[in-house]
């Protein structure tokens, strides 16, 4: 069965769960920039629930199916419709043979999912099907879609389609600072400056993309200028280069960088960065690690219990 791009939207890529342990080959993790709501969709659908799915960015594509499938949205609401139908959100739904899935503008955050039962079927690199935008493999062709593009659904659906229970996502977008643990270079930011840190108050800037969230707002300076001999980079680190404005790395991130990590975004919090548009304002608390840990935990146990029974 095939699905056929009719409009590609503003940045539409084909993720999964993620390519990891590469990067000492210098390669991102990419995959879902909101991993916990591409896990829901793609289990809403029957899915495993890292199969590859479409992140679709601020405005989503046009999508005609060959023949009827099961579809899911989850993430950011987005109006999407299947002719004058609306098409509910983190719900399985038919579409029918011929019909057309239009996804427009998301409105409360900045990237939804759209995952199809038996999964997409691209090409696996190094284990996963995870477009890298920037070394341009993975996905289709390693880019974002276009108008005219044609994909191919697999059968890798290995269980029915599920159901949330009501309200259950009440507490996925939860508002507050996005919580973090001291960074590698922690020490070298004095206790105030750390403070000031945590204090503050950032703007999501404009240049903001998958590799990394540029901040605005007080300046952090370390306790003295000095050069960091390159040094790899763990996911959610937040750096501190020479204009004294934090940068969150993100999915496509590099793996190497010298600039001095000040923090790093837990784990259970990383999907909350993948809702972080231009302009949002966004702050951090500091956890201990063993805190972090079972952040972690409670949230996989959360994902557990939030499904009726079949």
């Amino acid at each position: 069965m095939r699905v056929r791009v009719l409009k590609a939207g503003l940045a539409t890529t084909v993720q999964d769960g993620g390519r990891f342990g590469c990067a000492h080959l210098g390669i991102s993790p990419c995959g879902a920039a909101d991993l916990l709501s591409l896990r829901i969709a793609n289990l809403l659908v029957g899915n495993g629930e890292y199969a590859a799915a479409l992140e679709m960015t601020l405005l989503g594509p046009a999508l005609e199916f060959e023949r009827s499938a099961t579809v899911a949205l989850a993430g950011a609401a987005c109006d999407c419709k299947v002719g004058q139908y609306r098409v509910p959100q983190n719900a399985a739904v038919e579409v029918p043979a011929g019909a057309v899935l239009q996804c427009g503008s998301t409105t409360d955050g900045a990237r939804a999912y759209v995952a199809i039962r038996g999964g997409i079927e691209v090409p696996m690199v190094m284990g996963s099907a995870a477009t890298d935008l920037r070394g341009e493999f993975g996905g289709v062709e390693g880019r974002r879609l276009r108008e005219g593009d044609v994909l191919n659904l697999g059968a890798r659906a290995n269980g029915r389609p599920r159901r949330l229970r009501s309200g259950a996502l009440g507490e996925l977008r939860k508002a507050g600072p996005i919580r973090v643990t001291r960074g590698a270079q922690g020490d070298w930011f004095d206790d105030d400056e750390y403070a000031k840190f945590l204090a503050s108050l950032y703007v999501v800037s404009e240049k903001a993309d998958r590799a990394g969230l540029r901040l605005q707002g007080e300046a952090i300076a370390p306790r003295e200028r000095r050069q960091l001999l390159t040094d790899g980079i763990p996911l959610g680190a937040v750096q501190v280069p020479q204009d004294e404005q934090p940068i969150v790395l993100f999915v496509d991130q590099q793996t190497t960088g010298g600039y001095p990590k000040i923090a790093n975004v837990i784990a259970a919090d990383m999907h909350r960065l993948g809702q972080l548009r231009p302009r949002d304002a966004v702050g951090f608390a500091e956890v201990t690690m063993p805190e972090a840990v079972r952040a972690l935990r409670e949230q996989e146990q959360w994902l557990k219990e939030i499904w009726l029974e079949a």
